[in-house]
Protein backbone atom coordinates (compact mmCIF):
# COMPACT_ATOMS: atom_id res chain seq x y z
CA UNK A 1 0.00 0.00 0.00
CA UNK A 2 2.68 2.45 0.62
CA UNK A 3 4.00 3.10 -2.36
CA UNK A 4 0.52 4.04 -3.94
CA UNK A 5 -0.25 6.77 -0.23
CA UNK A 6 2.63 8.17 0.57
CA UNK A 7 2.49 11.38 -2.13
CA UNK A 8 -0.69 12.19 -1.31
CA UNK A 9 -0.24 11.29 2.43
CA UNK A 10 2.60 13.35 2.59
CA UNK A 11 1.43 16.49 0.68
CA UNK A 12 -2.07 16.55 3.25
CA UNK A 13 -0.61 15.72 6.74
CA UNK A 14 3.16 17.48 6.19
CA UNK A 15 2.27 20.11 3.31
CA UNK A 16 5.39 18.91 1.71
CA UNK A 17 5.14 18.28 -2.11
CA UNK A 18 8.06 16.27 -4.26
CA UNK A 19 11.33 17.17 -5.07
CA UNK A 20 11.98 18.58 -1.82
CA UNK A 21 14.76 17.89 1.02
CA UNK A 22 11.57 17.51 3.52
CA UNK A 23 9.41 14.50 0.91
CA UNK A 24 12.46 12.92 0.28
CA UNK A 25 13.27 12.38 4.39
CA UNK A 26 9.53 11.54 5.14
CA UNK A 27 9.50 9.32 2.49
CA UNK A 28 12.80 7.89 3.35
CA UNK A 29 11.33 7.54 7.10
CA UNK A 30 7.98 6.06 6.21
CA UNK A 31 9.43 3.22 4.14
CA UNK A 32 12.74 2.76 6.42
CA UNK A 33 11.54 3.11 9.55
CA UNK A 34 8.83 0.43 9.44
CA UNK A 35 10.90 -1.80 8.09
CA UNK A 36 13.24 -1.57 10.62
CA UNK A 37 11.23 -2.13 13.34
CA UNK A 38 9.71 -5.22 11.03
CA UNK A 39 13.17 -6.96 10.80
CA UNK A 40 14.29 -6.67 14.33
CA UNK A 41 10.61 -7.98 15.27
CA UNK A 42 10.66 -10.10 12.70
CA UNK A 43 13.83 -12.08 14.37
CA UNK A 44 11.52 -12.51 17.65
CA UNK A 45 8.86 -13.38 15.36
CA UNK A 46 11.41 -15.96 14.29
CA UNK A 47 12.53 -17.06 17.33
CA UNK A 48 8.36 -17.39 18.48
CA UNK A 49 7.87 -19.17 15.85
CA UNK A 50 10.03 -22.20 16.85
CA UNK A 51 8.93 -22.14 20.20
CA UNK A 52 5.29 -21.53 20.37
CA UNK A 53 4.32 -22.62 17.11
CA UNK A 54 3.47 -21.85 13.71
CA UNK A 55 -0.11 -21.82 13.67
CA UNK A 56 -0.38 -18.96 16.66
CA UNK A 57 2.52 -17.08 15.71
CA UNK A 58 0.58 -16.82 11.95
CA UNK A 59 -3.34 -16.02 13.37
CA UNK A 60 -2.03 -13.13 15.60
CA UNK A 61 0.06 -11.26 12.68
CA UNK A 62 -2.59 -11.06 10.39
CA UNK A 63 -4.47 -9.72 13.20
CA UNK A 64 -1.63 -7.45 14.08
CA UNK A 65 -1.04 -5.98 10.58
CA UNK A 66 -4.52 -5.64 9.12
CA UNK A 67 -6.05 -3.81 12.26
CA UNK A 68 -3.19 -1.34 12.32
CA UNK A 69 -3.60 -0.48 8.70
CA UNK A 70 -7.17 0.30 9.41
CA UNK A 71 -6.43 2.77 12.33
CA UNK A 72 -3.16 4.34 10.27
CA UNK A 73 -6.20 5.80 7.77
CA UNK A 74 -7.25 7.57 11.25
CA UNK A 75 -4.09 9.90 11.01
CA UNK A 76 -3.69 12.94 11.56
CA UNK A 77 0.09 13.97 11.11
CA UNK A 78 3.06 12.23 10.21
CA UNK A 79 4.45 10.46 12.92
CA UNK A 80 1.12 9.32 13.59
CA UNK A 81 1.06 7.89 10.05
CA UNK A 82 4.85 6.63 10.81
CA UNK A 83 3.59 4.89 13.95
CA UNK A 84 0.97 3.32 12.50
CA UNK A 85 3.45 1.81 9.56
CA UNK A 86 5.61 0.67 12.06
CA UNK A 87 2.94 -1.43 13.31
CA UNK A 88 1.69 -2.58 9.93
CA UNK A 89 5.18 -3.86 9.22
CA UNK A 90 5.93 -5.56 12.18
CA UNK A 91 2.97 -7.83 11.67
CA UNK A 92 3.99 -8.45 7.94
CA UNK A 93 7.14 -9.28 8.58
CA UNK A 94 6.16 -11.76 11.52
CA UNK A 95 3.13 -13.45 9.22
CA UNK A 96 6.02 -14.38 6.42
CA UNK A 97 8.34 -15.93 8.26
CA UNK A 98 5.35 -18.09 9.79
CA UNK A 99 3.54 -18.78 7.06
CA UNK A 100 6.34 -20.05 5.35
CA UNK A 101 7.37 -22.34 7.94
CA UNK A 102 3.59 -23.54 8.23
CA UNK A 103 3.60 -24.40 5.11
CA UNK A 104 6.57 -26.28 4.46
CA UNK A 105 5.91 -28.58 6.95
CA UNK A 106 2.32 -29.45 6.20
CA UNK A 107 3.49 -31.88 3.49
CA UNK A 108 6.24 -33.67 3.26
CA UNK A 109 6.47 -34.92 -0.25
CA UNK A 110 9.03 -32.69 -1.79
CA UNK A 111 7.38 -32.20 -4.96
CA UNK A 112 3.77 -31.59 -3.29
CA UNK A 113 5.60 -28.67 -0.94
CA UNK A 114 6.90 -26.79 -4.11
CA UNK A 115 3.47 -26.95 -5.46
CA UNK A 116 1.74 -25.45 -2.38
CA UNK A 117 4.48 -22.92 -1.26
CA UNK A 118 4.79 -21.91 -5.06
CA UNK A 119 0.93 -21.80 -5.74
CA UNK A 120 -0.03 -20.42 -2.34
CA UNK A 121 2.73 -17.99 -2.48
CA UNK A 122 0.87 -16.75 -6.00
CA UNK A 123 -2.14 -15.21 -4.53
CA UNK A 124 0.73 -12.58 -2.41
CA UNK A 125 0.13 -10.90 -5.56
CA UNK A 126 -3.62 -11.02 -5.77
CA UNK A 127 -3.36 -9.53 -2.40
CA UNK A 128 -1.42 -6.47 -4.05
CA UNK A 129 -3.39 -6.65 -7.18
CA UNK A 130 -6.61 -5.81 -4.80
CA UNK A 131 -4.77 -3.17 -3.25
CA UNK A 132 -4.38 -1.88 -6.42
CA UNK A 133 -7.41 -2.28 -7.64
CA UNK A 134 -9.43 -0.86 -4.47
CA UNK A 135 -7.04 2.29 -4.98
CA UNK A 136 -8.50 2.70 -8.70
CA UNK A 137 -12.12 2.19 -7.20
CA UNK A 138 -11.43 4.71 -4.42
CA UNK A 139 -9.66 7.61 -6.07
CA UNK A 140 -12.83 7.23 -9.05
CA UNK A 141 -15.03 6.72 -5.69
CA UNK A 142 -13.75 10.04 -3.68
CA UNK A 143 -14.54 12.71 -6.71
CA UNK A 144 -18.10 11.13 -7.35
CA UNK A 145 -17.23 9.02 -10.39
CA UNK A 146 -17.63 5.39 -11.78
CA UNK A 147 -14.61 3.42 -10.83
CA UNK A 148 -12.75 1.33 -12.99
CA UNK A 149 -12.49 -2.33 -12.85
CA UNK A 150 -10.60 -4.66 -16.27
CA UNK A 151 -12.18 -5.18 -19.64
CA UNK A 152 -13.83 -2.09 -20.00
CA UNK A 153 -15.98 -3.02 -16.44
CA UNK A 154 -17.07 -0.67 -14.38
CA UNK A 155 -18.25 0.39 -10.98
CA UNK A 156 -21.41 2.87 -10.35
CA UNK A 157 -20.80 5.67 -8.96
CA UNK A 158 -20.43 6.42 -5.15
CA UNK A 159 -19.90 8.61 -2.43
CA UNK A 160 -17.66 6.92 0.17
CA UNK A 161 -18.28 8.22 4.17
CA UNK A 162 -16.28 10.54 5.71
CA UNK A 163 -13.57 9.78 7.77
CA UNK A 164 -13.66 11.09 11.45
CA UNK A 165 -12.37 10.95 14.51
CA UNK A 166 -14.18 9.19 17.50
CA UNK A 167 -15.13 12.51 19.86
CA UNK A 168 -12.70 10.47 22.74
CA UNK A 169 -9.94 10.66 20.33
CA UNK A 170 -10.02 14.56 19.63
CA UNK A 171 -6.92 15.18 21.32
CA UNK A 172 -4.84 13.18 18.57
CA UNK A 173 -5.82 16.26 16.09
CA UNK A 174 -8.24 16.91 13.19
CA UNK A 175 -8.77 14.94 10.23
CA UNK A 176 -8.18 17.97 7.01
CA UNK A 177 -9.47 16.39 4.24
CA UNK A 178 -12.08 13.38 5.48
CA UNK A 179 -12.29 12.26 2.08
CA UNK A 180 -8.81 11.80 1.01
CA UNK A 181 -8.61 8.55 -1.05
CA UNK A 182 -5.07 7.66 0.71
CA UNK A 183 -7.28 6.90 3.57
CA UNK A 184 -9.78 4.82 2.32
CA UNK A 185 -6.65 2.39 0.30
CA UNK A 186 -5.05 2.66 4.13
CA UNK A 187 -8.30 1.19 5.79
CA UNK A 188 -9.02 -1.50 2.95
CA UNK A 189 -6.26 -3.74 4.73
CA UNK A 190 -9.12 -4.88 7.53
CA UNK A 191 -10.04 -6.93 4.88
CA UNK A 192 -7.72 -9.78 4.48
CA UNK A 193 -8.76 -9.88 8.99
CA UNK A 194 -12.24 -11.55 7.95
CA UNK A 195 -11.57 -14.54 6.25
CA UNK A 196 -9.17 -15.47 8.31
CA UNK A 197 -10.94 -14.83 11.36
CA UNK A 198 -13.77 -17.34 9.21
CA UNK A 199 -11.32 -20.41 8.79
CA UNK A 200 -8.94 -20.07 12.15
CA UNK A 201 -10.61 -22.79 13.62
CA UNK A 202 -10.13 -25.20 10.55
CA UNK A 203 -6.28 -24.47 10.80
CA UNK A 204 -3.77 -27.41 12.00
CA UNK A 205 -0.39 -27.45 13.38
CA UNK A 206 2.56 -27.85 11.48
CA UNK A 207 2.73 -31.87 11.92
CA UNK A 208 6.24 -31.98 12.21
CA UNK A 209 6.80 -29.17 14.97
CA UNK A 210 4.31 -30.46 16.75
CA UNK A 211 5.32 -34.37 16.98
CA UNK A 212 9.04 -33.13 18.08
CA UNK A 213 7.61 -30.46 20.21
CA UNK A 214 5.34 -33.19 21.96
CA UNK A 215 8.18 -36.01 22.22
CA UNK A 216 10.40 -33.20 24.04
CA UNK A 217 13.11 -33.60 20.89
CA UNK A 218 12.77 -29.78 19.31
CA UNK A 219 16.02 -28.26 20.11
CA UNK A 220 16.94 -25.28 21.50
CA UNK A 221 17.12 -22.02 19.09
CA UNK A 222 20.20 -20.27 18.78
CA UNK A 223 21.10 -17.52 16.55
CA UNK A 224 24.47 -18.12 16.24
CA UNK A 225 23.82 -21.43 15.14
CA UNK A 226 22.93 -19.81 11.67
CA UNK A 227 26.68 -18.97 11.50
CA UNK A 228 27.96 -22.12 12.26
CA UNK A 229 30.12 -24.05 9.59
CA UNK A 230 27.39 -26.31 7.94
CA UNK A 231 25.29 -22.95 7.73
CA UNK A 232 27.46 -20.24 7.16
CA UNK A 233 27.51 -19.94 3.65
CA UNK A 234 23.52 -20.57 3.65
CA UNK A 235 23.04 -17.62 5.82
CA UNK A 236 25.50 -15.17 4.21
CA UNK A 237 24.55 -15.99 0.37
CA UNK A 238 20.47 -15.98 1.12
CA UNK A 239 20.38 -12.95 3.30
CA UNK A 240 22.68 -10.82 0.80
CA UNK A 241 20.88 -12.12 -2.25
CA UNK A 242 17.33 -11.49 -0.48
CA UNK A 243 18.78 -8.33 -0.07
CA UNK A 244 19.23 -7.74 -3.79
CA UNK A 245 15.61 -8.80 -4.82
CA UNK A 246 14.10 -6.38 -2.05
CA UNK A 247 16.88 -3.69 -3.45
CA UNK A 248 14.95 -4.46 -6.86
CA UNK A 249 11.33 -4.40 -5.91
CA UNK A 250 12.05 -0.79 -3.28
CA UNK A 251 14.32 0.78 -5.25
CA UNK A 252 12.41 0.83 -9.22
CA UNK A 253 9.38 -1.25 -8.94
CA UNK A 254 8.01 1.02 -5.63
CA UNK A 255 9.03 4.16 -6.82
CA UNK A 256 6.77 3.51 -9.85
CA UNK A 257 4.21 6.17 -8.36
CA UNK A 258 6.56 8.76 -8.01
CA UNK A 259 7.28 8.06 -11.66
CA UNK A 260 3.69 8.52 -13.04
CA UNK A 261 2.81 12.27 -12.90
CA UNK A 262 5.58 12.95 -15.40
CA UNK A 263 4.58 10.93 -17.78
CA UNK A 264 3.40 12.92 -20.80
CA UNK A 265 -0.08 11.48 -21.17
CA UNK A 266 -0.75 11.98 -17.23
CA UNK A 267 0.60 15.30 -17.24
CA UNK A 268 -2.13 16.38 -20.29
CA UNK A 269 -5.06 14.62 -18.50
CA UNK A 270 -3.75 17.00 -15.69
CA UNK A 271 -4.41 19.96 -17.59
CA UNK A 272 -7.03 19.35 -19.20
CA UNK A 273 -8.82 18.72 -15.97
CA UNK A 274 -7.42 21.82 -14.46
CA UNK A 275 -8.80 23.58 -17.26
CA UNK A 276 -12.22 21.92 -17.09
CA UNK A 277 -12.98 22.11 -13.57
CA UNK A 278 -10.85 25.05 -12.49
CA UNK A 279 -11.01 28.01 -15.44
CA UNK A 280 -10.51 31.28 -14.96
CA UNK A 281 -13.97 32.80 -14.62
CA UNK A 282 -14.53 29.71 -12.31
CA UNK A 283 -11.31 31.06 -10.43
CA UNK A 284 -12.34 35.02 -10.28
CA UNK A 285 -15.28 33.95 -8.62
CA UNK A 286 -14.11 32.24 -5.74
CA UNK A 287 -11.53 34.75 -5.67
CA UNK A 288 -14.10 37.31 -5.31
CA UNK A 289 -15.90 35.22 -2.87
CA UNK A 290 -12.82 34.62 -0.58
CA UNK A 291 -12.14 38.06 -0.60
CA UNK A 292 -15.40 38.86 0.37
CA UNK A 293 -15.34 36.31 3.87
CA UNK A 294 -12.33 38.19 4.61
CA UNK A 295 -9.57 35.88 3.38
CA UNK A 296 -5.76 37.23 2.88
CA UNK A 297 -3.87 36.80 -0.42
CA UNK A 298 -1.69 34.21 1.23
CA UNK A 299 -4.58 32.03 1.92
CA UNK A 300 -6.45 32.56 -1.08
CA UNK A 301 -3.05 31.29 -2.77
CA UNK A 302 -3.05 28.44 -0.86
CA UNK A 303 -6.86 27.86 -1.36
CA UNK A 304 -6.19 27.59 -4.90
CA UNK A 305 -3.53 25.30 -4.54
CA UNK A 306 -5.14 23.05 -2.18
CA UNK A 307 -8.11 22.96 -5.19
CA UNK A 308 -5.47 22.66 -8.18
CA UNK A 309 -4.07 19.69 -5.83
CA UNK A 310 -6.96 18.11 -5.19
CA UNK A 311 -7.94 18.19 -8.93
CA UNK A 312 -4.51 16.87 -10.29
CA UNK A 313 -3.99 13.92 -7.00
CA UNK A 314 -6.88 12.15 -8.34
CA UNK A 315 -5.90 11.79 -12.05
CA UNK A 316 -2.43 11.00 -10.83
CA UNK A 317 -3.39 8.73 -7.89
CA UNK A 318 -5.71 6.34 -10.62
CA UNK A 319 -2.62 6.63 -12.98
CA UNK A 320 -0.58 5.09 -10.39
CA UNK A 321 -3.25 2.65 -9.55
CA UNK A 322 -3.77 1.71 -12.73
CA UNK A 323 -0.03 1.46 -13.47
CA UNK A 324 0.49 -0.70 -9.99
CA UNK A 325 -2.49 -3.10 -11.20
CA UNK A 326 -0.42 -3.85 -14.30
CA UNK A 327 2.74 -4.94 -12.23
CA UNK A 328 0.75 -6.73 -9.90
CA UNK A 329 -0.63 -8.92 -12.80
CA UNK A 330 2.98 -9.34 -13.77
CA UNK A 331 3.89 -10.42 -10.10
CA UNK A 332 1.56 -12.85 -10.83
CA UNK A 333 2.10 -14.17 -13.79
CA UNK A 334 5.52 -14.62 -12.13
CA UNK A 335 4.62 -16.52 -9.46
CA UNK A 336 2.64 -18.73 -11.75
CA UNK A 337 5.47 -19.36 -13.63
CA UNK A 338 8.28 -20.20 -11.01
CA UNK A 339 6.20 -22.35 -9.32
CA UNK A 340 5.46 -24.44 -12.29
CA UNK A 341 8.58 -24.12 -13.50
CA UNK A 342 10.35 -25.33 -9.48
CA UNK A 343 8.78 -28.47 -10.48
CA UNK A 344 10.89 -29.63 -13.16
CA UNK A 345 14.00 -27.74 -12.83
CA UNK A 346 16.34 -29.17 -9.77
CA UNK A 347 18.99 -26.98 -9.80
CA UNK A 348 17.79 -23.98 -7.83
CA UNK A 349 20.39 -22.10 -9.18
CA UNK A 350 19.18 -22.46 -12.24
CA UNK A 351 15.72 -21.73 -11.68
CA UNK A 352 16.78 -18.08 -9.98
CA UNK A 353 18.76 -17.27 -12.65
CA UNK A 354 16.34 -17.57 -15.29
CA UNK A 355 13.99 -14.63 -13.78
CA UNK A 356 17.50 -12.94 -13.04
CA UNK A 357 19.04 -12.48 -16.56
CA UNK A 358 16.20 -10.85 -18.31
CA UNK A 359 16.19 -8.25 -15.79
CA UNK A 360 19.40 -7.45 -16.16
CA UNK A 361 19.06 -6.42 -19.39
CA UNK A 362 15.10 -5.00 -19.24
CA UNK A 363 14.84 -3.12 -15.69
CA UNK A 364 17.10 -0.32 -16.56
CA UNK A 365 15.27 0.11 -20.07
CA UNK A 366 11.83 -0.46 -18.34
CA UNK A 367 13.06 3.10 -16.07
CA UNK A 368 15.36 4.34 -18.28
CA UNK A 369 13.45 4.67 -21.11
CA UNK A 370 9.88 3.66 -20.80
CA UNK A 371 9.61 5.51 -17.37
CA UNK A 372 10.29 8.82 -18.80
CA UNK A 373 8.78 8.53 -22.39
CA UNK A 374 5.50 6.90 -22.25
CA UNK A 375 2.62 6.04 -19.91
CA UNK A 376 1.95 3.22 -22.69
CA UNK A 377 5.23 1.84 -22.60
CA UNK A 378 5.42 2.04 -19.10
CA UNK A 379 2.63 -0.15 -18.78
CA UNK A 380 4.17 -2.55 -20.93
CA UNK A 381 7.27 -2.49 -19.09
CA UNK A 382 6.23 -3.09 -16.03
CA UNK A 383 4.34 -5.88 -16.93
CA UNK A 384 7.94 -7.58 -16.78
CA UNK A 385 9.72 -5.74 -14.33
CA UNK A 386 6.62 -7.23 -12.06
CA UNK A 387 7.22 -10.60 -13.36
CA UNK A 388 10.86 -11.26 -13.55
CA UNK A 389 10.81 -9.58 -9.70
CA UNK A 390 8.25 -10.85 -8.01
CA UNK A 391 8.85 -14.22 -8.78
CA UNK A 392 12.22 -14.37 -6.81
CA UNK A 393 10.13 -13.80 -3.70
CA UNK A 394 8.17 -16.61 -4.22
CA UNK A 395 11.60 -18.59 -4.74
CA UNK A 396 13.03 -17.33 -1.57
CA UNK A 397 9.29 -18.47 0.15
CA UNK A 398 10.60 -22.32 -1.52
CA UNK A 399 13.83 -22.42 -0.74
CA UNK A 400 14.59 -21.13 2.57
CA UNK A 401 12.52 -24.03 4.31
CA UNK A 402 14.42 -26.46 2.25
CA UNK A 403 18.09 -25.27 3.49
CA UNK A 404 17.43 -24.64 7.55
CA UNK A 405 16.68 -27.47 9.84
CA UNK A 406 13.50 -27.67 11.45
CA UNK A 407 14.31 -26.23 15.21
CA UNK A 408 15.73 -23.35 13.12
CA UNK A 409 13.54 -23.00 10.56
CA UNK A 410 11.88 -19.75 11.52
CA UNK A 411 14.78 -18.50 12.67
CA UNK A 412 16.78 -18.83 9.33
CA UNK A 413 14.05 -17.90 7.40
CA UNK A 414 13.49 -14.29 9.56
CA UNK A 415 17.32 -13.83 9.68
CA UNK A 416 17.06 -13.79 5.83
CA UNK A 417 14.28 -12.04 4.95
CA UNK A 418 14.19 -9.79 7.85
CA UNK A 419 17.65 -8.42 7.76
CA UNK A 420 18.50 -8.90 4.21
CA UNK A 421 15.07 -8.31 2.90
CA UNK A 422 13.26 -5.52 5.80
CA UNK A 423 16.43 -4.03 7.34
CA UNK A 424 18.95 -3.75 4.54
CA UNK A 425 16.47 -4.43 0.99
CA UNK A 426 13.93 -1.63 1.82
CA UNK A 427 16.50 1.13 2.09
CA UNK A 428 17.05 1.32 -1.44
CA UNK A 429 13.62 3.09 -1.41
CA UNK A 430 15.32 5.94 0.88
CA UNK A 431 18.53 5.50 -1.19
CA UNK A 432 17.00 6.17 -4.91
CA UNK A 433 15.13 9.57 -3.30
CA UNK A 434 18.38 10.58 -1.80
CA UNK A 435 20.37 9.92 -5.75
CA UNK A 436 17.51 11.42 -7.66
CA UNK A 437 17.31 14.86 -5.18
CA UNK A 438 20.98 15.40 -5.53
CA UNK A 439 21.35 14.04 -9.34
CA UNK A 440 23.13 16.78 -10.83
CA UNK A 441 20.41 16.83 -13.87
CA UNK A 442 18.49 19.48 -15.03
CA UNK A 443 15.15 17.30 -15.06
CA UNK A 444 11.58 17.08 -13.26
CA UNK A 445 11.50 15.26 -10.12
CA UNK A 446 9.68 12.09 -11.49
CA UNK A 447 12.17 11.91 -14.39
CA UNK A 448 15.18 11.72 -12.11
CA UNK A 449 13.76 8.89 -10.06
CA UNK A 450 12.47 7.01 -13.37
CA UNK A 451 16.98 6.90 -14.31
CA UNK A 452 18.03 6.46 -10.55
CA UNK A 453 15.28 3.46 -10.46
CA UNK A 454 17.04 2.31 -13.52
CA UNK A 455 20.47 2.63 -12.05
CA UNK A 456 19.67 0.66 -9.24
CA UNK A 457 17.70 -2.01 -10.65
CA UNK A 458 21.01 -2.90 -12.81
CA UNK A 459 23.36 -2.96 -9.72
CA UNK A 460 21.12 -4.74 -7.89
CA UNK A 461 20.55 -7.52 -9.90
CA UNK A 462 24.22 -7.65 -10.65
CA UNK A 463 24.89 -8.17 -8.18
CA UNK A 464 22.43 -11.06 -7.47
CA UNK A 465 23.70 -12.98 -10.43
CA UNK A 466 27.39 -13.00 -9.53
CA UNK A 467 25.96 -14.15 -5.89
CA UNK A 468 23.67 -16.84 -7.07
CA UNK A 469 26.76 -19.01 -8.02
CA UNK A 470 27.36 -19.43 -4.49
CA UNK A 471 24.17 -20.26 -3.55
CA UNK A 472 23.83 -23.66 -2.14
CA UNK A 473 21.78 -26.36 -3.63
CA UNK A 474 19.40 -27.44 -0.89
CA UNK A 475 19.21 -31.15 0.45
CA UNK A 476 15.99 -33.49 -0.76
CA UNK A 477 13.67 -34.21 2.06
CA UNK A 478 12.94 -32.11 5.19
CA UNK A 479 15.79 -29.93 4.89
CA UNK A 480 19.70 -30.19 7.10
CA UNK A 481 18.58 -31.11 10.22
Amino acid sequence: MLPLIVRPALIELGGIHPGSPEFTLWFSLLFYVPALAGGVFGLLGGYLTDRVGRRRILTWSILLYAGSAFASGFSTSLPMLLMGRVVVFVGVSVEFVAAVAWLSELFPDDRQREGALGFTQAFSSIGGLMVALASGIIAAWAVGQPAPLFLGLQLPALSLPPIRLPEFLGFLGTIRNPHADWRYTLMSGLLPAIPLLLIRPLLPESPAWQQKRQAGNLKRQHIAELFSPRLRRTTVVTTLMFTCSFGAAFGAIQQVPQIVPGLPEVKGSVAEALAAQLPEARQQGLATKWRSDGRSETEIATLFAAERRRIAGSIEQASAAQVTKIQEIGGLCGRVALAVLALVIVSRQRLFRLFLAPGLVLMPLIFGWAGVASLGYLEYGIFLAGFLTVAQFSFWGNYLPRVFPLHLRGTGESFAANVGGRMLGTCFAALTQWIAYWLPLDASYATRVAYTAAGVALAVNLINWIASFWLPEPQTGEGPD
